[in-house]
């Protein structure tokens, strides 16, 4: 359907009006609470073996419909990252388009010993969304595409709703989103705790499939307690670690490890629903120091309340360019050859 220059006109003014609008500081972002059913993760890097069960089973999770790699033109295909020289098993170097969730190793000098096996220069680490409690992520996309469901706590993304501006990126501490500068309609790809299959009686991937215990899936609340639980354990007892779920009747009996006496994750970046427990300091397996309790949309909306109003302007200084050009053209043309509309 063809739309006239008047038209336009009153839909642009309108727009940048209803734009402008809705950036009051009050929309900005009310102070977040974890909801009472949010559902998270605790990965203890003490009983990671590093076997990757986590990344392979989460490809194969998210490359099903409704999944976060699931794509139609590529339907029934992993997307595997093979090496070159050795293209017989998955190797991403980190997050990336493809990979949602990565297993890396940190080694000290000479030390060749996992944690759990009193040495503390060695840590394997599971990376992926962290999934904040107050995400600055979904404070600054402009389109509502990242949204942080009321329920489960949840950060998910819309590709629907995303035109690619990637603020995401840049907002978030914790360098997560990925985006898909190989593909002609891109999208951005991110953890989303495997939302999909809760519909199935089923829950996150990674922990589906880590035969440690190492990651666990449950209530944030559940979590932060048995969090604190294994902080209080003595170094050199054991201890019936949960296998997959929190709350779920599989154990397993391990020794208890000396544990760095914190809890990433509790407070940093206002919280969030994936939390950590470590034999290593955290800042040694890659975490920034620099990140503290600030809640990060504090920081963002200043920036991001002037978009609305900055997209209103463009959108009716460039109406009134293109009349003027149009009128501009019309002289040039003489009456009669120009703009027939």
């Amino acid at each position: 359907m063809a739309i006239n220059r008047r038209d336009f006109l009153k839909f642009s003014a309108g727009a940048g009006l209803m734009l402008g609008a809705a950036a009051t500081p009050a929309a900005a972002r009310e102070k977040g609470e974890l909801p009472p059913d949010a559902v998270g993760i605790l990965y203890d890097a003490t009983l990671c073996i590093g076997c990757m069960s986590c990344m392979v089973n989460c490809k194969k999770a998210n490359s099903e419909p409704g999944g976060a790699l699931y794509h139609k033109e590529t339907a029934g295909r992993i997307p595997f990252e093979l090496p070159p020289d050795n293209p017989i098993y998955d190797a991403p170097d980190g997050l990336s388009s493809q990979t949602l969730c990565v297993i890396k190793a940190y080694r000290g000098e000479g030390e060749t010993q996992p944690t759990h096996s009193a040495s503390p220069g060695f840590s394997f680490l599971k990376y992926h969304c962290l999934h904040c409690i107050e995400p600055a992520c979904v404070s600054v996309c402009p389109v509502a595409a990242l949204q942080k469901q009321p329920d489960t706590g949840i950060v998910t993304y819309n590709k629907n709703k995303c035109f690619g501006c990637r603020y995401c990126q840049l907002a978030c501490p914790f360098g997560i989103p990925m985006y898909e500068f190989e593909k002609a309609s891109p999208s951005v790809v991110k953890c989303q705790l495997c939302n999909h299959l809760y519909a199935q009686g089923r829950y996150s991937a990674c922990c589906e499939a880590c035969p440690t215990g190492a990651s666990i899936f449950g209530k944030v609340t559940d979590l932060r307690e048995e969090a604190k639980r294994r902080l209080a354990l003595k170094p050199g007892d054991t201890y019936a670690y949960p296998v997959k779920r929190v709350d779920g009747d599989k154990r397993t009996e391990q020794v208890v490890a000396k544990y760095v006496d914190h809890v990433y994750g509790l407070d940093e970046a206002g919280g969030t629903q994936y939390l950590f427990l470590s034999g290593v300091e955290f800042d040694k397996l890659g975490f920034n120091p620099k990140i503290t309790s600030d809640v990060y949309p504090d920081y963002t909306w200043s920036y991001v309340s002037h978009v609305p109003a900055l997209i209103g302007t463009l959108l009716v200084a460039g109406t009134a360019l293109r009349v003027v050009t149009q009128k501009l053209e019309k002289k040039k043309t003489g009456p009669g050859e120009g703009d027939a509309s």
